[in-house]
């Protein structure tokens, strides 16, 4: 292949496309370059428009750092643009889409998308999140705190942890009541913690009134939990963050709900028999499950205590998010005005064997919701390829463990996190080499417009998974290259509370990757050391264009070495990462950025050298990186 097709790149983002979120009826330019050769006798930019197939020459619209830019305008006639494009040289076209480069025409399945009339969340891009469980992140009101025995619920009482630091009790012992007496007031103190660590968006896992500590089960979507601080607090947390220009977004279950429920009531462990649907056959909430005449009830998951909400019901679409006052309205509006809602299994929403109006009730929660604010982020939970959510009109952006945790932490040794819960599956080789994990991030990213990619959540550790840095297998060089990487990945970046300090943990349960935080403090040694990397991190990502907006393609991935690029015209940053238990030197060709021209710099180095290389009195635009084991960094052009 010749060497100027490896530098061939276009995406539908703000760096290649004048306008990424127009409007029906507007003119816009795609602009695709490459490296300056003399192959190139013409470049087509080819779409259908309205079904018919039309190819527009495209021109050239300048040079610059060894690049020559060609740009095409076409105008929005329809909801959705879909492209690809040709590259005719002499003796052979050439085939671009969003993938790759081919010499036979390819499907359309991968084809560069622009939304049109997109209500775009464009915040997004540029943020760096933070996810909390409020229970287990800082208690500023010990009176709030759930007393033991307070209550019981599903035949087990809470217990209150006094020693802060004391590990959580496995779930046989406390059922996910183990309290420590995190508030939503604890948060409110540390928010200059978290802006010193580069946090511009808080993710809250559910504060609704709920009897566990991970608030799953809600008892009450109305009301936050008093043990949080309740309504109030939840209020003053939302002004405090956007005065000082931080979002929030709030996690919520409208799949299910608890059977304890003020809505389901099954056995009167917080409300009076006459109250909710379970023994009420002709209550208003009846209708909003599957409840036979002989009281067996439709579950999520085959779980007893999560009866499974039932879409068929208008009266409950109504109460969640069609009625002014409907549980997803409230807390959009003043005085909470949320940024976002993070909807727990939302693959698996709306539809069971009874029924199924998934994409129809998507379709209406994401109207309702973005009348009253076009920017709100729908960010739904889904572990594997959610694409077809992607039209503009559903979900905004998904939990990327798809693109994201899943290859990245298998690229470290790990079992594919999916794979890990299948005993056959789980017996097999752990670990993915590098070209694998080439291929499993951009076959993540070619099946989505750029607008969604570069607001995709992108994810090493959450709440549902044991802390990467927990695992005793995996080197401290390749949790800081994971941590490296992750950011280097379109969209944006989440860190679970408490990783940037290496927060203790155990990875044989669920309940091991949620201890409480750690406010130890001076950090020292490791713990120290990640914080910086993090916050380094993530002051690149505030300040950077190519972070935040930039092109992705991957530079090299060979065995245990992996390294992307972001960029625009006038920026490149390489993150470089190595798993590998031996010094590897690796060349790149970055003429397509500028080099030897622009000057090279590390920005972070974990065992990085550059060097280049040419003959005398010849050019070289060969980079040459060397990593020492285990070794990762961000290098900029």
């Amino acid at each position: 292949m010749n060497h100027w097709l490896t530098t061939v790149y276009s995406d539908s983002g703000a760096v290649f496309v004048s306008n990424p979120a127009p409007q029906k009826g507007d003119c816009i330019t795609v602009r695709l370059r490459m490296l300056r050769n003399t192959d190139i006798r013409q470049v087509y930019l080819r779409l259908k428009e309205f079904g018919v197939q039309k190819l527009i020459p495209m021109t050239v619209d300048k040079e610059k750092n060894n690049l020559v830019y060609y740009k095409a305008a076409l105008v929005c006639n329809e909801s959705r643009i879909q492209y690809q494009f040709y590259l005719v040289t002499d003796s052979k076209i050439y085939y671009y889409t969003q993938y790759r480069i081919t010499d036979y025409i390819p499907d359309e399945s991968r084809d560069f998308i622009i939304l049109i009339d997109y209500k775009q969340p464009r915040w997004v891009k540029e943020s760096v999140c933070y996810q909390i469980m409020a229970d287990r992140f800082c208690n500023a009101k010990p009176e709030l705190t759930v007393q033991s025995d307070e209550y019981s619920y599903q035949g087990h009482k809470p217990i209150k942890i006094t020693a802060w630091n004391a590990e959580p009790l496995p779930y046989n012992k406390s059922h996910c009541m183990d309290f420590y007496g995190g508030d939503l007031y604890g948060i409110i103190e540390k928010l200059d913690y978290l802006q010193e660590l580069g946090v511009t968006v808080l993710y809250l896992n559910p504060i609704f009134t709920a009897p566990t500590m991970h608030k799953y089960d809600c008892l009450d979507y109305f009301h936050i939990d008093p043990h949080l601080g309740g309504d109030e607090a939840f209020a003053l947390l939302c002004q405090k963050l956007h005065e000082r220009g931080m979002k929030i977004i709030l996690d919520i279950s409208i799949n299910h709900t608890s059977s304890a429920s003020k809505w389901f009531n099954k056995s009167n462990e917080f409300y009076p028999p006459a109250v909710g649907a379970y023994q009420n056959k002709e209550s208003v909430e009846r209708s909003y499950y599957f409840i036979d005449d002989d009281g067996a009830y439709e579950k999520w998951a085959g779980v007893e205590t999560m009866p499974k909400l039932n879409y068929t019901s208008q009266a409950l679409r109504d109460r969640i998010y069609r009625d002014a006052d409907s549980v997803l309205k409230k807390w959009v509006q003043p005085p909470y005005a949320i940024d976002g809602w993070r909807f727990d299994v939302a693959d698996c929403m709306a539809r069971n064997e009874r029924a199924d109006c998934y994409h129809e009730v998507w379709m209406e929660i994401n109207r309702e919701l973005k009348a009253l604010n076009p920017e709100l982020l729908i960010l739904a939970e889904d572990w594997g390829d959610c694409s077809e959510l992607f039209n503009g009109t559903e979900w905004d952006s998904t939990m990327n463990y798809f693109g994201s945790a899943r290859p990245l932490r298998e690229f470290v040794g790990e079992q594919d996190l999916l794979n890990a819960r299948e005993p056959l599956l789980a017996a097999m080789p752990a670990g993915c080499t590098a070209e694998q994990l080439m291929e499993r991030i951009t076959e993540c990213y070619a099946v989505m417009p750029s607008a969604v990619m570069h607001q995709m959540f992108n994810l090493l550790d959450s709440h549902d998974v044991p802390r990467l840095h927990n695992n005793s297998c995996v080197h401290y060089g390749d949790y800081r290259g994971a941590v490296t990487v992750l950011y280097g990945l379109p969209g944006m970046v989440n860190i679970y509370y408490g990783d940037e300090v290496l927060l203790a943990g155990r990875i044989e349960d669920m309940e091991g990757c949620r201890f409480p935080m750690d406010w130890n403090r001076p950090l020292a040694d490791r713990k120290k050391e990640t914080f910086e990397l993090y916050q380094r991190l993530s002051s690149l990502k505030k300040n950077s264009k190519a972070l935040q907006q930039g092109g992705f393609k991957v530079l090299y991935a060979r065995g245990s070495v992996f390294v992307c690029a972001r960029f625009t015209e006038d920026e490149a940053m390489l993150f470089c990462w190595s798993v590998s238990a031996v010094q590897e030197t690796l060349r790149i060709e970055a003429a397509e950025f500028g080099f030897p021209e622009k000057p090279v710099s590390i920005l972070i180095n974990s065992g990085i050298q550059i060097s280049s290389s040419g003959c005398a009195g010849q050019i070289d635009t060969v980079l040459y990186l060397t990593l020492a084991p285990h070794g990762s960094g961000v290098v900029r052009i």
